[in-house]
C-alpha cells in the first residue's frame, strides 16, 4: 500500500533557512496494518506523514501509495489522489470544524470530491454513529458539542471520504484518560471492521504495545530502529538514551527485576504481564508443594 523509497526532504531549499528534516527514509507500510511511528519531538514524524497524502513532496525520492508516485516533480492536481486515500487525523482535529450543523461538516468533504449531496449525508451519517455520535446532534453546530464529541466529528468528516488508510498524529492530546482509551477502542474497531491501514504518530508507549503490530524509530530524520513492538521494547535503556519512554508494564516489570524476579522476555502489555505473574505465582505454589 505505502512505500517509501530513498525518501529525503528539505524545507525551503537553495535558500539560506534551507532545512533537511528527512534523510534517506527507506519503508513500506503493510495492507491493513496497524504501524506506529515513535520519537522524540523534531526526529522527523509529522513531516514524514506529510508525505502520506500529498500535503510535502519528496525533495529526492519517491512515495508509493497504491499505484499513485508521488516524485519531487509532481503535480498537485496529479497527486489528489492521495487525499482520497489517505485520511490524516492531525492533533486537535476539532478546530478544522467550520459548518453550521454536525451533519453538513462531515458531509463536505465527500462532496468536495464530487460526491451527490444526498450520497455524502447518507455517508456522513453512517460515519457519525460509526464514531459514536447520536442522531440528535446531528443537526446542532458542532461547537455546542462537548469537546471529545468535536473530536469524533472532525474524525467522522474525514471517514466520510472513505480512506484506505488513516493517520494519526496523537489522536488523543488533551483527552482524560478514559476519554483517550475509548478513543485507541474506536481507532482499533475501524482498523479490525473496516480493514483500515493505521498509522499511528504518539509518544504514548502504552498504545503502541496495545495496537500496533509494527514500529519505526525515528530521530532527526532518520530510522533508527523497527520491528515488532514485543522486540522493540526489549531494549528500554535504548529507548531511554533516545529520549523516548517504554510500556508501564515494562517499566513495572523491571522494578520487579531489580528486586530479583527475572523475566525471560519482559512483558509489554499489561495483560502480559498479569500472565506472567500467575505464572510465577503457580511455579512457586509447586515448589512449595515439591
Amino acid at each position: 500500500m505505502i512505500e517509501f523509497k530513498n525518501v529525503s526532504f528539505e524545507y525551503q531549499p537553495n535558500s539560506p533557512f534551507a532545512s533537511k528534516a528527512l534523510f534517506d527514509i527507506d519503508l513500506k507500510i503493510k495492507d491493513h496494518s496497524f504501524t506506529a511511528l515513535i520519537g522524540h519531538t523534531g526526529s522527523g514524524k509529522s513531516t514524514l506523514i506529510q508525505h502520506l497524502n500529498g500535503l510535502l513532496k519528496p525533495t529526492q525520492g519517491i512515495v508509493y501509495i497504491s499505484d499513485l508516485e508521488i516524485k519531487p516533480e509532481s503535480k498537485q492536481k496529479d497527486i489528489k489522489l492521495a487525499r482520497r486515500t489517505v485520511g490524516v487525523v492531525f492533533q486537535f482535529p476539532e478546530a478544522q470544524l467550520f459548518e453550521e450543523t454536525v451533519l453538513k461538516d462531515v458531509a463536505f468533504g465527500p462532496q468536495n470530491f464530487g460526491v451527490s449531496q444526498e450520497e455524502a449525508e447518507i455517508t456522513a451519517r453512517e460515519m457519525l454513529r460509526r464514531v459514536g455520535i447520536d442522531e440528535e446532534h446531528f443537526d446542532k453546530s458542532p461547537f455546542e458539542l462537548s469537546g471529545g464529541q468535536m473530536r469524533r466529528v472532525a474524525i467522522a468528516g474525514i471517514l466520510a471520504m472513505q480512506p484506505k488508510v488513516l493517520v494519526l498524529d496523537e489522536p488523543t492530546a488533551g483527552l482524560d484518560p478514559k476519554s483517550r482509551l475509548e478513543m485507541m477502542k474506536m481507532f482499533y474497531e475501524l482498523h479490525e471492521t473496516r480493514g483500515l491501514t493505521v498509522v499511528l504518530v504518539t509518544h504514548n508507549m502504552d498504545d503502541v504495545a496495545d495496537y500496533a503490530d509494527e514500529v519505526f524509530l525515528l530521530e532527526k530524520g532518520r530510522i533508527i530502529q523497527s520491528g515488532l513492538p514485543s522486540d522493540v521494547f526489549q531494549s528500554p535503556e535504548f529507548l531511554t538514551n533516545h529520549q523516548l519512554g517504554i510500556p508501564r508494564a515494562t517499566q513495572f516489570a523491571l522494578a520487579l527485576k531489580k528486586r530479583g524476579l527475572e523475566f525471560e522476555k519482559l512483558p509489554i502489555t499489561r495483560q502480559e504481564l498479569v500472565e506472567m505473574l500467575g505464572m510465577f505465582r503457580d511455579q512457586s505454589k509447586e515448589e512449595k508443594r515439591g
